[in-house]
């Protein structure tokens, strides 16, 4: 089915994310701040007599010790991708930073969001410059394997905690003026996309059908750009999550600058990423994401951007295929 250096803008759009977000949220536990870190309050750590720390979240000490004395979980997203994370007013707001304050319920630790770009996402887990990615990342077997679109290995790869469900859609100028219906009407025409996510590998697939009838590709570093280029009338179709797809044609231009066409394809999972290195990490927060699923905060996170459809039954890691 998908997945984003720091900047500081405020993204309207996403598939990659919005160009037009009409959507106000304000997430309680996760605040932008800065160039795109997302924070505030913090963990309900308390020192002890040994200088250690107390912490009455029910999952706190399952997190590395390093993890508890900062109180932080540092997040790398790409916050131009609404309704799933975005910037508006000054904050990164969606489904994903209003799941991780459910899970920060759990853990007793901010998850604080820096936005960057989706491709770079990957690299910074690989630097130990974020602990985890939140940013509708699709879990599969490259990303776990770290390799190429040829195979080659060009990483660790990383681990999944997966936590949301979801087809992706054609988006296309309102009133669908070239008659796109499929992946197949695209050949011989120009489509934009998001660099670096699977819906650019969804369209370098297409083209491989397409052959002697080419399908060109466009790929932009956000996916505001790419909707912008079909908004023009330079592309006949952008490639999005159904949900994302979903809210951009309502929300763009008052409803008149796209429309979703087609059914939903390649329905998969989107994961939280973790390196391969940190598993005590990892494992705490599947047990959080179960944690959050039986009380019901995860639920009441995705009703709350009418994405409930999406939802898993429980955590799973490396499920994507």
């Amino acid at each position: 089915m998908t997945a984003r250096s720091t900047r500081c803008t405020t993204a309207k759009t996403r598939t990659s994310r919005l160009a037009a977000v009409a959507a106000t949220a304000v997430v309680g536990s996760v605040l932008l701040t800065a160039c795109g870190d997302q924070t505030e309050g913090g963990s309900s750590a308390t020192p002890t007599k040994d200088g250690g720390s107390a912490n009455a979240a029910p999952l706190f000490s399952k997190l590395p010790a390093d993890i508890q004395k900062a109180g932080v979980i540092k997040v790398g997203t790409d916050a131009s991708y609404a309704p799933m994370e975005f910037t508006e007013g000054g904050k990164i707001v969606g489904v994903d930073p209003d799941i991780a304050a459910a899970l920060s319920k759990q853990l007793g630790v901010e998850f604080k969001f820096t936005s960057g770009t989706f491709d770079g996402l990957i690299t910074s887990i690989y630097t130990g410059r974020q602990d985890v990615i939140m940013s509708s990342m699709t879990d599969n077997k490259k990303r776990q394997e770290g390799l190429d679109d040829n195979g080659k290995k060009i990483g660790k790869g990383i681990d999944f905690v997966d936590y949301f469900s979801s087809g992706v859609s054609l988006l296309v100028k309102k009133g669908n003026p070239q008659n796109i219906n499929s992946l197949d009407d695209l050949c011989g025409k120009t489509v934009a996309v998001q660099r670096g996510t699977i819906y650019e590998d969804t369209f370098k697939a297409q083209a491989t059908k397409c052959g002697a009838n080419k399908l060109t590709i466009q790929a932009f570093d956000t996916d505001a750009e790419a909707q912008t280029r079909v908004k023009a009338g330079g592309a006949v179709a952008d490639l999005n999550d159904y949900p994302v797809a979903a809210y951009i044609a309502k929300t763009s231009g008052g409803g008149n600058d796209f429309e979703v066409v087609g059914n939903q394809s390649d329905v998969g999972l989107f994961g939280i990423g973790v390196s391969k290195d940190n598993t005590q990490l990892r494992d705490a927060i599947k047990e959080a994401l179960d944690a959050a699923i039986k009380d019901g905060t995860y639920a009441d996170a995705l009703k709350k951007w009418d994405v409930s459809d999406s939802a898993v039954k429980t955590a799973t890691v490396n499920a994507g295929q």
